[in-house]
This record gives structure tokens, sequence and C-alpha cells, in this order.
């Protein structure tokens, strides 16, 4: 009669244990899934960020050459400051290029103000297979924006001063007195632009 018990208590023990088993496997591959979901996202928004920085220092590299060729006529530097030029490079494609090193694509890419750039991006790859339906075909779209920060203040000589003095360049506590004649006196683009994601 023990026995007996016994092997009835086993038997409904084990449909029991089977249950417990396949709930903690759904519960297993669901975290997996939700894993997968937050590594793309993840990855989308390194590629956004990636892209949106991409777009922002080459718009300062295009401003810190205009600066440079128009180094001799001070009157231009405040418009140049302000990001008030035209492009001969779309910093978009710039974007576009460190998006595709990340394994994604620019969706959109636009000016966001006068100094700064907005990118949409959706990464190549799906999530993948997961035991959620759908996830094989989803992909992660992430938006980022990165500014470009002027850096430097000056003044303007007075016209007692004559046309070839150049005014300093007070770079954030840094002094330049910029010298075409000395290339070592002319800041890099970092040294007159800060570039950031923004808030």
């Amino acid at each position: 009669m023990t026995r007996l018990r016994r092997s009835r208590d086993a038997g409904q023990a084990f449909p029991i244990y089977i249950t417990v088993v396949a709930g903690l496997l759904f519960l297993a591959f669901a975290y997996l899934a939700v894993g997968q979901a937050a590594a793309t996202r993840s990855e989308a928004q390194t590629a956004a960020d990636a892209a949106a920085l991409a777009a922002a220092q080459n718009l300062r590299e295009q401003l810190a050459g205009e600066w440079l060729e128009n180094v001799l006529d001070p009157t231009s530097w405040q418009g140049i400051f302000e990001g008030d030029l035209e492009l001969f490079e779309d910093p978009c494609e710039r974007a576009g290029q460190l998006a595709a090193q990340n394994d994604a694509h620019v969706d959109d890419c636009q000016e966001d103000g006068p100094l700064g750039y907005r990118v949409a991006v959706t990464t190549d790859e799906p999530v993948g297979d997961t035991i959620v339906p759908g996830t094989e075909n989803r992909h992660a779209r992430a938006f980022a924006s990165a500014v470009v920060e002027r850096r430097c203040n000056f003044e303007l000589p007075g016209e007692e001063a004559g046309d070839d003095i150049l005014p300093s360049l007070d770079c954030e506590g840094e002094q330049w007195d910029p010298d075409p004649e000395a290339p070592d006196t002319l800041p890099d683009p970092e040294d007159l632009f800060d570039v950031h994601l923004a808030d």
C-alpha cells in the first residue's frame, strides 16, 4: 500500500515538475527576447549619437576652415562664429558614413538651428528570432542631436588701430593672437568650437 501511494504521489508530482520547468524556460526565453531588444536599441542609439556627432564635427571643420580663409577680415568673424556661411559639403553625408560604420542607416538628418544637427537612424539588422512574435523583422530606431558651440569671443579693434591689427581671441580663458604668418598662433577647429550631444 505504501509503495502504491508513493508511486501515485510521484506520478502526480511529475506534471507539476514539467509545468514548473516549462514556465522557467518560458521566462528565460522572454528575458532573452527583452535582452536582445534592449541590445538592439542600444546599438541604434550608439549609431544615432555617432551620426549626429559626425555631422556636427563636419560642420565645425567647415566653420573653422571658413574662419581661416577670412582671418584677415575680422568683420566677418562674428557671422562665422554664429554659423552664417554657405556650406560646401553636406554634414549629413558624414552622418550617413558613421551610421553605416555602426550597422545602421540614416532615415532623416536635418539642421537643428544654425549650429546643430538632428539625426534619426534605423539598425540594419533586426532584433532577430525570439519567443515574442514579430521580432525577427523588427528594427530599432533612435534619435540624437549634436550641436556646435563657439568657444571664443573677441572685440574688434578701433579704427585708430589700423586694418592690419587682428583681434585677440579669448577661447574660454585661452588667449590667441592670430598671425597668418605664424601658423602656431592660429587655433585648431577644436579650439574655436566645441561639439557635443544635445540634451
